[in-house]
Order: C-alpha cells, then sequence, then structure tokens
C-alpha cells in the first residue's frame, strides 16, 4: 500500500485544467520533453511546463488539448527553463505517459475536486 497521507494533506494541492496554448519540442531537457505554455486563466495566468510525454503526443496535437496539472507546487529548474507548473500523467510501464484530462470542456482555471 502506498503512503497514507490525511484529507487536509491532500486538500493542499491545488490542481487545475489548463489549455495548452503553446507547444515545442525541449532538446535541452536531460529526457525527451516538450516546453508546454499552459493557460489556466484570468485568476493563475499562463504558465510553462516540461512534460516528458514524447512517446505518445506531438506538439500540434497538444494545442489546445486541456490539461490537468498541480500548479502550486515551487517552480523547478529544468535546464534552461524554469518549470511552474506539474502536467500530471500516468507513467507506463514502457515509459510511455498519457495525460490526466477531464472527459468534456471545462473552463480553464477550473479547480479539481
Amino acid at each position: 500500500m502506498a503512503n497514507e497521507i490525511s484529507f487536509q494533506d491532500f486538500s493542499k494541492i491545488d490542481m487545475r485544467v489548463g489549455r495548452v496554448v503553446e507547444a515545442t519540442e525541449f532538446p535541452e531537457a536531460r529526457n525527451p520533453a516538450f516546453r508546454l505554455q499552459i493557460d489556466f486563466g484570468p485568476e493563475i495566468g499562463i504558465k510553462e511546463s516540461s512534460a516528458q510525454i514524447t512517446k505518445l503526443y506531438r506538439p500540434e496535437g497538444l494545442v489546445g488539448r486541456q490539461v490537468v496539472a498541480v500548479v502550486n507546487f515551487p517552480p523547478k529548474q529544468i535546464g534552461p527553463m524554469l518549470s511552474e507548473v506539474l502536467v500530471l500523467g500516468v507513467e507506463l510501464d514502457d515509459g510511455r505517459v498519457p495525460l490526466l484530462t477531464v472527459d468534456r470542456e471545462v473552463p480553464v482555471g477550473s479547480r479539481v475536486s
């Protein structure tokens, strides 16, 4: 069983739905990745992230897609960029990472609960 946390601990994680507005190759990353610009609406704005999702996605197929991300982790330096949010996905045994998404269109910035 995974380490247990309290609901109070879980409630500190701010997960939001954002829309990818730009996706580009990120050759400076240690592992194959894309640089993503994600719009989380007027409250949070556009944030940048690095995502190791190159086995399943192409940049042009990511633009316009809604994704789920943690928006309240501290920024992390990844090569020359500062990753501001953590895009969520499922890491499969073969290294592919399908993104966590919503099953219908929702307003950007919507909180996951």
